[in-house]
């Protein structure tokens, strides 16, 4: 009876065994691991419309994920608001899991992480160089870091690039000129205050219902880069541009962290890899759509002046109290490290 029972057992271990995937496979069938033949989707909603830089240097991120990964990464992007009309509930989107990417504006990112403060102090930065340098240096890449603890994977800063004035009132020369327009400020409380410490009567507004808050005369005046002013066709409703270059605006490749972590060790080389080209793709071909759209919107009808060393002094001047209000909120050595990168 033993060496019955004995020969019972040894025949369903052994028919267990023949039926176990072996080693690299899941139970599925798929590979595990590094050879994973499992499919991720990461979906990308953002703001843009499709000439601008950034979607197209994420119509590149795409190519290379989806050609580089023999098919296990597909990558659909959704432009012009198409999902969530503002940066700030695209990126809720991506902190709860509910898409896999975003490319918004970082100013929102304040309401996360208020550190992000740092880069909404108006004129912080005085060129690309020195936007770049804090950007890709120490200080940006501890605060890339600093989103894993929001449940978000920092992976580069792109560019929207320097931001201007707009308005239908006026050429703006002097803070006279702006007194109680009622201007559209992006989702951040430090953007508001600089503008009404200019004398404006501000407010934020989402930007994909941004058209028509201007067309209806909601709005007098609002501030973007010059690549928004034109692939939105704000000069249709917007009549004259001041070139103020307030503050200098980046954008953020922003993943899901849970998403992250799930995929391959390989595909988060790849991802990074590819982060790191759409970077420096994107603030190229950025650059090259200012110089060229700003004499679009000119041809458009649009007034463009440029504010004299001067006059750009006044409104530096202006807003030095809200450097005051939020030091205590970002850290004075967090200022200093970003106006450092002048230097």
């Amino acid at each position: 009876m033993k060496k019955l029972l004995l020969m019972l057992l040894a025949g369903i271990l052994l028919l267990s065994a023949c039926g176990r995937p072996s080693g690299g496979e899941s139970a599925s069938g798929e590979e595990g691991s590094e050879g994973s033949s499992e499919q991720y989707t990461i979906r990308i909603p953002h703001l843009v419309s499709e000439e601008q830089s950034s979607h197209i240097a994420a119509e590149e991120f795409k190519k290379k994920l989806e050609e580089e990964s023999d098919g296990r990464l597909k990558v659909e992007i959704y432009p012009n608001g198409q999902l969530f009309p503002s940066d700030r509930e695209a990126i809720e989107a991506v902190q709860l899991g509910n898409v896999e990417m975003t490319i918004p504006a970082i100013a929102p990112l304040a309401s996360f992480n208020p550190d992000f403060s740092v880069f909404d102090l108006p004129f912080l930065f005085d060129d690309y160089e020195a936007a770049y340098a804090a950007l890709d240096g120490e200080l940006g890449q501890g605060l890339l870091d600093s989103l894993e603890e929001e449940g978000m994977k920092g992976l580069v800063f792109g560019e929207n690039g320097f931001r201007h004035l707009s308005n239908n009132e006026g050429p703006v020369t002097s803070l006279e000129d702006i007194q109680g327009l009622k201007m559209r400020t992006l989702e951040s409380p430090l953007h508001t205050d600089t503008f009404k410490q200019l004398g404006m009567n501000a407010s934020p507004f989402a930007f994909g219902e941004l058209y028509t808050a201007l067309q209806q005369g909601t709005y007098d005046a609002m501030e973007a880069p010059i690549s928004l002013f034109y692939t939105n066709k704000f000069y249709e409703v917007q009549d004259y541009l001041t070139l103020t270059g307030h503050v200098y605006q980046a954008t953020i490749l922003l993943m899901n962290n849970d998403f992250y972590q799930s995929l391959p060790e390989d595909l988060q080389k790849l991802v990074m890899e590819a982060a790191e080209e759409f970077r420096e793709e994107q603030r190229e071909l950025a650059q090259q759509q200012d110089t060229e759209f700003l004499e679009d919107l000119k041809e458009n009808g649009m007034e463009v002046n440029e504010l004299t060393e001067e006059q750009r002094q006044e409104f530096i001047d202006a807003v030095q109290p809200v450097y005051e209000k939020y030091e205590e909120e970002i850290g004075q050595d967090l200022i200093e490290q970003a106006q450092s990168a002048n230097e």
